[in-house]
């Protein structure tokens, strides 16, 4: 069972980096090994949460310049990402799964017509720049939703990234995965709190996925634009199949 957590966290280490989605292979390997929904779930956020900041220090030539917006951006990611920590304890286990696979296919399509929405809102917009205010409620929605399962949320994240800035998509994979850290701390400090954490099978699958992450953050600078971003729809669409197929039929 051991080596089935460690493989399952590196894989799920290169997937977060390059896409998004470790949770469709890191999750079901924490059930596996027997942990019960919510348990696994928390500590499956534990596993994979430092992926997510090496594989944005990976790629450090695309980070992002330390301004009053990503300080905004950031806060509002550790705020969603408590607030959904805290649903999650709260609602019963047979529950917090359900809307999970809606969630993910949205992410999905929004990402894939993401250059029509773009083409869209710059129209409407009529060259004004982007609201900051409306992509920071986007980036707390969805970060409560990375608290509460996270499953897709790097999809979610690139998504509405992507909307706001369609010039660079390494730059927006960067900064996806520094929003993904910062929720995904923020989460983890209220699972440890709660005791929810079941440490022996989080630290294997954490090992592989501090190297899968390093890994996948490298994978990132070598790829297509266009190859990643057909990763990200094949990887959303994937987890929309698998999560409707296990908690809807």
């Amino acid at each position: 069972m051991g080596a089935l957590l460690f493989v399952s966290g590196l894989a799920g280490g290169v997937i977060n980096a390059v896409a998004g989605g470790a949770t469709l292979i890191t999750f079901p390997a924490m059930l596996a090994a027997g942990l019960p929904p919510v348990v696994a779930n928390a500590s499956n956020a534990v596993a994979v949460a430092p992926g997510h900041l090496l594989a944005a220090i990976a790629d450090r030539e695309k980070l992002p310049v330390v301004d009053r917006w990503l300080v905004w951006t950031l806060a509002a990611a550790v705020l969603g990402g408590v607030a959904g920590a805290l649903l999650l304890l709260a609602v019963p286990a047979r529950l917090f799964v359900l809307p999970v696979p809606a969630l993910i296919g949205f992410a999905t399509l929004l990402f894939a017509f993401a250059p029509r929405v773009q083409a869209w809102s710059a129209r409407r917009r009529g060259g004004r720049a982007p609201s900051p205010l409306a992509g920071l409620g986007s980036v707390a929605g969805a970060s409560v939703y990375g608290g509460f399962f996270g499953a897709g949320l790097g999809v979610i994240l690139t998504a509405i990234l992507a909307i706001h800035d369609a010039g660079d998509l390494r730059r927006v994979k960067v900064l996806k995965n520094l929003l993904a850290t910062a929720v995904s701390l923020a989460a983890v400090a209220i699972f440890i709190v709660q005791g929810a954490v079941r440490w022996p099978e989080t630290a294997v699958m954490l090992a592989g996925a501090l190297l899968g992450g390093y890994a996948g953050g490298h994978l990132v600078r070598v790829l297509p634009a266009q190859a990643t971003r057909w990763v990200v729809i094949v990887a959303g669409a994937a987890m929309t199949v698998f999560y409707a197929w296990k908690y809807w039929r």
